[in-house]
């Protein structure tokens, strides 16, 4: 791990090319807050390509028009979700309709499984950009 910041509704963890955040148990997590997550993972990686993982370790809400945003962001490559919680990944994987982007989304029941497959997306993103100079 890179760094950890604290804001007052999440904790986002860096790691190399992928955020982890842990929203705060209550929040809502709605299109500000979300964009307040996406513009700081765009700072710390310099505008280069990211994952992110939301790990759900709390209850909370989401608004699914997050998604819609966060498939517009450039820099974004990969979104995975972990939680041990069946009720939790079954309304992930009703936000996933709302992520219309080419860019992979996936559920995981474990946080080290969702780690390995981003990397593995960040790598091969990595190595198909490097493949059109």
């Amino acid at each position: 791990m890179i760094n950890t910041i604290e804001l007052d509704f999440t904790t986002i963890r860096i790691y190399e090319n992928l955020i982890v955040t842990e929203c705060n148990e209550g929040v809502l997590l709605d299109v500000p807050k979300n964009r307040k997550v996406l513009e700081l993972a765009g700072e710390v990686f310099n505008n280069e390509a990211f994952g992110y993982i939301s790990n759900r370790i709390n209850s909370y809400a989401v608004d699914p028009m997050v998604y819609r945003e966060a498939a517009a962001h450039p820099q974004l490559k990969a979104i995975a979700v972990v939680s041990e919680n069946e009720l939790a990944r079954s309304s992930a994987k009703l936000e996933k309709q709302f992520y219309t982007n080419k860019n992979p989304f996936q559920i995981f029941s474990s946080l080290e499984e969702a780690k390995i497959w981003i990397r593995e997306i960040m790598a091969h993103q990595s190595k198909k950009e490097s493949a059109n100079w």
